[in-house]
């Protein structure tokens, strides 16, 4: 006797026992696009236009590059040809990252570009946040990667479209998935707001409690402090050396701590406290002290290596492509990483940068930069601002990783 395919997800909620139904979405309901806007039509204002790179812009929670819109007098010709979106409607991308989904969920109106997202007019036949979180789900997203072929630039189609192959449960069981999913995103959503407030704080603090081009005070300082700032050469402030050189096959699982270059714009903070590389050490190991201010000699753009970060553990292993500085005792490291990454001296050390496909920046261009500082009781208060504020933001990204991989956990489990 023939085994019957039972569809059925892993994770469900209580009294929801029956198989789900797997149908096409071309059986369902239309797939289609819209009659194509010219780029001639593109306005600052009227009915909002939508790319797909809009829609993934949505789906980040980032701000689109741009808004577009056409006129009222053009969407209400067009749109007399092509219909409109209606509320439950899912628009999804066709081009550039494919497969992005993008759910309407109000009556305000909206066109898009042809071609470039497809549009699923599924009205209320299903829940629409159901239907927007099985587009996210494993099935639907192996079928999209699978239909838009090996090319080096994959398209999901109407044609892929009608094809597409979903798994539904009962009206009811629809609305329970579609809902936790909601909810979920939403946290996730608030998470991501503190977390881009967070980072604007911070950088509104640096602008104000670092002078500005061609002043010797800061705008915020705290109580007690008015003297000017003393400027000299970074020559002037602190020795420089290089790190020693480790090869991939040289990492290791476990061993000692070991700082690459890549980690200095891809993970740490201008405080490096975590360190989850390792390596042996070899001869002409070069080791930290607990007060190197470290700037990666090389990068894709001089945005990259423009940078600072300080290690205050000693023992560790400073790896190649590294320029070292140990400021003397006036300066206290950690301020010196903050000083450099961010105002006057950023600016003056990405313009150093020399090369195409990789730039690089010497110890020798390091030591041309001015760099600006008050007393080190002063240094010491506001390094711990700065400490404190990337505390929180490394706690919010925590959290906000937290949830993205429960949500994609979930996305697996609950749809079939």
């Amino acid at each position: 006797m023939e085994n019957k395919k039972r569809n059925k997800p892993k994770r469900r909620f209580t009294g929801f026992t029956d198989d789900w139904e797997e149908r096409k979405l071309g059986e369902i309901m239309n797939v289609t696009s819209v009659k194509r806007i010219h780029q001639s039509d593109w306005t600052d204002s009227g009915i909002r236009f939508l790319r797909a790179r809009d829609i993934v812009s949505v789906a980040r929670n980032e701000e689109p590059d741009e808004y577009l819109y056409i006129s009222k007098e053009k969407y209400n010709e067009y749109s007399s040809i092509s219909g409109k979106v209606a509320i439950g409607d899912l628009l999804v991308t066709g081009v550039g990252t494919i497969g992005v989904p993008y759910l309407i969920k109000d009556s305000e109106p909206l066109y898009f570009k042809d071609g470039n997202i497809i549009w699923f007019q599924n009205g209320t036949k299903i829940d629409g946040e159901f239907f927007l979180f099985s587009f996210l789900g494993k099935a639907i997203q192996d079928f999209i990667i699978e239909s838009a072929g090996i090319g080096t630039v994959g398209t999901y189609t109407i044609e892929s479209g009608k094809k597409t192959p979903i798994c539904l449960p009962k009206m009811r069981e629809q609305k329970h998935v579609g809902t936790f999913f909601r909810n979920l995103d939403h946290l996730i959503t608030l998470h991501q707001r503190k977390l881009d407030k967070l980072n604007s704080i911070k950088k509104s603090y640096f602008s104000e409690m670092f002078p500005q081009e061609g002043e010797k005070k800061p705008k915020r300082r705290f109580k007690g402090f008015t003297d000017d700032w003393e400027q000299r050469k970074a020559a002037d402030i602190a020795e420089y050396s290089k790190g020693n050189g480790y090869s991939k096959s040289e990492l290791t699982e476990v061993g000692t701590p070991i700082i690459l270059y890549g980690r200095l714009y891809t993970k740490y903070q201008f405080a490096i406290d975590e360190i989850d590389t390792f390596a042996t050490p070899k001869n002409g190991a070069v080791y930290s002290q607990g007060n190197e201010v470290l700037i990666p000699a090389s990068g894709e753009t001089a945005e990259d290596i423009a940078r600072a970060s300080a290690v205050e553990k000693s023992g560790v292993l400073l790896g190649g492509d590294l320029n070292i500085l140990r400021p003397f005792d006036f300066i206290n490291p950690l301020f010196l990483a903050l000083a450099i990454s961010g105002g006057d001296p950023q600016k003056e050390l990405a313009k150093k940068a020399q090369g195409k496909s990789v730039v690089h920046i010497h110890n020798s261009d390091i030591q041309e930069i001015s760099v600006l500082y008050p007393s080190r009781v002063e240094q010491d208060q506001i390094v711990a601002v700065f400490r404190n504020l990337d505390h929180l933001i490394t706690l919010h990204q925590r959290k906000l990783e937290k949830l993205k991989n429960i949500k994609q956990a979930y996305l697996n489990e609950m749809f079939v």
